[in-house]
């Protein structure tokens, strides 16, 4: 197959806690009458399957792609049937989301639930937002059960504020939630296993109670995880560029790249890649074909494609995620 940076239509989700932040800071034209907490910009998971927008291979979904050439698109041995790994979002949090955990690989299977491992990357932020990661020092599950009962539990968080910029790394196990007034880039593992523990009483877009998960969640959560860190803003120049590195994990290595104008040269080396816009545009020229890509667009940098052309202006910043 002849690959090409690849755009994919969003598939937009909506949340109890959405809203249409999403259109005021990316510009996007966002269905009416919706209430948007989720765009899912990369995915192949059996409920949802991105269509690749433009370009020669327009029309087709990832999921067809990864499974006629998996090894052009995500490089490497791939077992049959594999989806791809890597599932790219947009949220938009007008309201504090549930008090959460995603169950570790270890117990995952056991629990009837897939892993998921996750990155966040602050878009926007309100004064005053903050995250919920990780629990407070000394808290032991029974306490946690018990809060959890009596709907104090997010007392036992440790609570981090955030603006513009910050970038928490969520490894499957850390009880976690987004706080109200945030719109995040998600690049995570390739799952949809969610346990809530705590949702603040309130009900859903349905009218009726969310459902709970406390005892999959009590399994999964790791106590020891106590206080964790926000990523730090140390920066390195390289080719034109200026680069942060933000997650070094066997699933991705995810850096924040700010460019000083000019072209920057990608090099697949046999692996697949991942771009996401966060100020500004940029132009990816790869296989024959360019796409231009404004802030909150993704592109998938294929396997296969090779090397691939990325021009910007100054300023302009993006994430780019590569298979390690």
């Amino acid at each position: 197959m002849k690959w090409h940076p690849l755009t994919f239509v969003p598939v937009y989700q909506d949340r109890v806690w959405g809203g249409r932040g999403l259109q005021s800071l990316f510009g996007r034209d966002l269905p009416p009458g919706r209430v948007i907490g989720e765009s899912w910009e990369v995915c192949d998971r059996p409920e949802v399957a991105s269509v690749v927008a433009s370009g020669r291979l327009a029309g087709r979904t990832l999921g067809e792609l990864m499974q006629e050439d998996p090894g052009g698109l995500w490089g490497g041995l791939v077992a049959e049937g594999t989806r791809f790994p890597w599932l790219c979002k947009l949220l938009d949090a007008q309201d504090d989301l549930s008090l959460q955990v995603h169950p570790p690989a270890e117990r995952a299977a056991a629990l009837g639930g897939e892993p998921k491992t996750e990155m966040w990357y602050v878009a926007s932020a309100e004064p005053g937002s903050c995250v919920y990661a990780g629990v407070r020092p000394g808290v032991t599950r029974e306490e946690f059960a018990r809060r959890a009962k009596e709907g104090t539990v997010a007392e036992l968080f440790h609570r981090l504020p955030v603006e513009e910029g910050d970038v928490l790394f969520l490894p499957s196990g850390r009880v976690h939630a987004l706080g109200r007034g945030l719109i995040i880039f998600e690049i995570q593992q390739n799952s949809d296993t969610t346990y809530r523990v705590f949702d603040w009483n309130r009900v859903g877009l349905d009218g009726e109670p969310r459902a709970l998960h406390l005892e999959p969640a009590l399994e999964s959560i790791d106590f020891a995880d106590t206080s964790p860190a926000l990523v730090g803003r140390e920066r390195v120049q390289r080719e034109g560029v200026s680069i942060r590195e933000l997650v070094r994990h066997p699933l991705f290595s995810i850096d924040h790249v700010r460019s000083e104008g000019g072209r920057w040269e990608w090099r697949g080396e046999g692996r697949a890649g991942l771009l996401a816009v966060v100020k500004g545009r940029v132009t990816v020229m790869g296989g024959g074909e360019r796409v231009e890509v404004g802030p909150g667009g993704f592109v998938v940098l294929p396997a296969g494609m090779g090397e691939a052309g990325i021009e910007a202006g100054p300023g302009v910043e993006w994430l780019v995620a590569r298979r390690p």
